[in-house]
């Protein structure tokens, strides 16, 4: 077996093998938003030995049976998949999210003042992914189907897709930063010994969809927009002028 490159980038690591993404996790390591970033310079962020990092993640064997292959879908699938697996999940999700901690801040806030940080930050992201992934289902992903399904490469505003997903990954990152307040304030989803189950409930809850917003904006920051752009770009090289004339703005 192929010894990892510690200048591999995380992003690249996890699209090889998506199993990896439990080391990440467990490590703390930013995988999706911070995708780019090689794993040598990933783990001198986070403090940790490179060596012993690589040595994780190459006793990982096979696919666990809840991570999905992204990078072995096809571009229209993998959008598909996206909105059916993550989209679909937030919207259930998020309505559910809104009102346990606004619930848990209403009651436990005077004696835990930081559950003020986590209920703002919730409400940011909530209303940030709501707007995203209407912006995604009705403009980018569309796009991306298109050329795939014609073999011609489509316009944004007489644009590439290089500006609208530059708009998407830096809402990611607007996500992240969201979700790393909601950890930090409540000691990674730690419960006080007094909390109640419905506190207990909104951590797990803030948990789980810190899991599932990971692999979600690594299969669309590390796999999906790059080959979409790869494509593109192999497009529009081979037959100039073949963009179609489209908008995203609906004109």
């Amino acid at each position: 077996m192929n010894r990892i490159n510690p200048e591999t980038t995380v992003g690249e690591l996890v699209a090889q093998q998506p199993a990896r993404s439990r080391v990440f996790e467990s490590l703390k390591i930013d995988y999706c938003c911070g995708g780019k970033l090689p794993l040598v310079q990933a783990c001198a962020n986070r403090g940790l030995d490179t060596g012993t990092v690589i040595g994780l993640l190459e006793q990982v064997n096979g696919e666990s049976a809840d991570v999905v292959d992204a990078d072995a879908m096809s571009l229209t699938d993998l959008a598909d998949h996206i909105v059916h697996a993550h989209h679909d999940f937030l919207r259930e999700e998020l309505p559910r999210l809104d009102a346990i901690t606004e619930r848990v801040y209403r009651v436990h806030g005077e004696r835990e003042p930081r559950l003020k940080q986590v209920r703002e930050a919730f409400c940011e992201l909530k209303d940030e992914m709501l707007s995203h992934m209407g912006k995604e289902e009705h403009v980018l992903f569309p796009m991306i189907r298109k050329m795939e399904q014609t073999g011609k490469a489509q316009s944004c505003c007489g644009g590439t897709l290089a500006h609208p997903i530059r708009q998407m990954e830096a809402e990611h990152a607007q996500s992240g930063d969201q979700l790393a307040v909601m950890s930090a304030a409540t000691d990674g989803y730690t419960p006080p010994q007094w909390a109640c189950n419905t506190y207990r409930a909104m951590l797990d809850g803030l948990a789980n969809l810190e899991r599932d917003m990971h692999q979600h904006v690594h299969k669309e920051n590390n796999v999906l927009f790059p080959k979409a752009l790869a494509l593109e770009s192999k497009l529009t090289g081979a037959v100039a002028g073949g963009s179609d004339a489209g908008c995203c703005c609906g004109g």
